[in-house]
């Protein structure tokens, strides 16, 4: 005889050495991080929004303070103006741009890629701008080498946020290729004198746009790394809920973490298991005249202890039948003790329920437990849209019927032979009950009760 015993499982997106993920789930995946991208970009442009505004503050504030400074090193303070002014100009560039990104989120449109490139273009640039408009009034190397030139590195840093390889080493690429070229261009109209001789040495210059460079390489690798660890953390969770949801809830963390360590496959294969069976007796009787909250309280008792009980044992719940469950020991996951597992979980389990009644959480109670060993097929069956994790195989029928065997016997725990013989130890004090005919097999089995 046949039996397959499960839950509904859900062929969800695993890790990358796992099945491929279906396409709508990685479709729907990809458009959520599309939008966390552009929730990013929107972050990234307050961030600008709020730098530029300090600037024009602080760049009116040090003038005031630091008068004379200024005067000697640009001859006029107008410049402090010009510079507030393209301050304030690219405030509202960047807020205007955060408005529209945010029409589009709302609309659920995306920017297209020239359009991101261009604004990175233009936001990079914003360095240039503002080393011309002072390159009128002050000495040429002392612009470049002043505060405008670091503004380079606080448009790569952010460009991370982004999350895209291309557009870091792009804003890279462009402070280089902008600031090199500024530089030799100032080198040529300044002749003469320190400025000249430094900005147009070819090597100082370019070795400073090849760091320049790097650094936008540099922001590009981190960005991949945490697109990938979003993407890793993504496969990751849905692994696990695909493991959860083809187990059931009643599925340790311990199984869990142990199958996603493995892969989280569950392919069909041959496997040693001990099946367990538990039934609440006379449940139809204890029942009976109570009102519906009562009885579900009772059965969130004795199953809420249960899964407890066999979790801590490394088993797994395959079904909750009624008044009853079906549980597995050494599939999906073998531990070599599995039945001494299962008889352990057995014994515990029968003391728990006791221990709930005598404290009067439930009414008197009293369960009856069978277990049984042998070779079955497990794994999932099923196609990609509806899978069913499986135990199939005669250990399972027979384990049924053992379990129905202490309403003959007065027994709470009943376990086969072969049950006794792998358990060892944790089976101490099986009184061998002899050879037992059950219901639908000609040959009799061993039965053994235990205490």
């Amino acid at each position: 005889m046949v039996v397959r015993a499960g839950q509904d499982g859900l062929n969800s997106l695993p890790q990358p050495r796992r099945a491929a993920p279906d396409a709508q789930t990685l479709a729907d995946f990809e458009e959520h991080l599309a939008r966390e991208i552009l929730q990013s970009e929107r972050l990234r442009m307050a961030i600008l929004a709020w730098i530029f505004a300090l600037l024009m503050v602080l760049l009116p504030l040090f003038a005031a303070i630091f008068r004379d400074d200024f005067r000697r090193n640009f001859g006029s303070l107008r410049m402090i103006g010009y510079a507030a002014g393209v301050a304030a100009a690219l405030v509202g560039y960047e807020l205007l741009v955060r408005v529209i990104l945010g029409r589009m989120l709302a609309t659920g449109r995306m920017p297209s890629p020239l359009l991101r490139f261009w604004n990175a273009f233009i936001e990079t640039s914003t360095p240039t701008l503002v080393m011309l408009v002072m390159g009128r009034y002050a000495d040429a190397l002392a612009v470049l080498q002043g505060p405008a030139a670091f503004l380079y590195a606080v448009f790569i840093v952010l460009s991370t946020l982004r999350l895209d390889f291309r557009l870091s080493v792009f804003t890279g690429i462009v402070a280089a290729v902008e600031y090199v070229a500024l530089s030799f261009y100032v080198g040529e109209t300044h002749a003469g004198g320190i400025a000249s001789t430094v900005l147009s040495a070819p090597g100082f210059v370019l070795m400073k746009g090849i760091m320049l460079l790097f650094a936008g390489v540099a922001a590009g690798f981190v960005a991949v790394q945490l697109r990938r660890r979003i993407v890793k953390a993504f496969y990751a969770a849905a692994e696990r809920e695909r493991i959860i949801s083809a187990f059931g809830q009643q599925v340790s963390p311990e199984v869990v973490e142990a199958l996603l360590e493995q892969g989280g496959e569950i392919a069909s294969r041959r496997s040693f298991v001990c099946v367990m069976f538990m039934d609440i007796r006379d449940f139809t009787r204890l029942v009976e005249h109570r009102p519906p909250e009562e009885i579900v309280a009772i059965q969130n008792a004795v199953f809420g202890a249960a899964i407890a009980v066999v979790n801590r044992h490394r088993g797994i719940i395959n079904q909750f039948l009624g008044d009853g469950f079906m549980a597995t020991f050494g599939a999906p996951l073998a531990t070599g003790e599995d039945c001494g597992n299962a008889v352990a979980a057995a014994r515990e389990l029968v003391a728990h329920v006791k221990a709930l009644s005598e404290a009067g959480k439930i009414p008197p109670t009293r369960i009856g437990v069978g277990l049984h060993a042998g070779e079955a097929v497990t794994g999932n069956v099923g196609t990609a849209v509806r899978k069913q994790y499986s135990i199939t195989g005669e250990v399972v029928v027979l384990a049924s019927r053992i379990e129905q065997l202490n309403k003959d016997y007065g027994s709470q725990i009943l376990i086969s032979g072969e049950v006794l013989r792998a358990a060892a130890g944790q089976a101490s004090g099986a009184v061998p009950l002899g050879p037992v005919r059950v219901k639908g097999r000609e040959e009799p089995i061993e039965i053994y009760r235990l205490g």
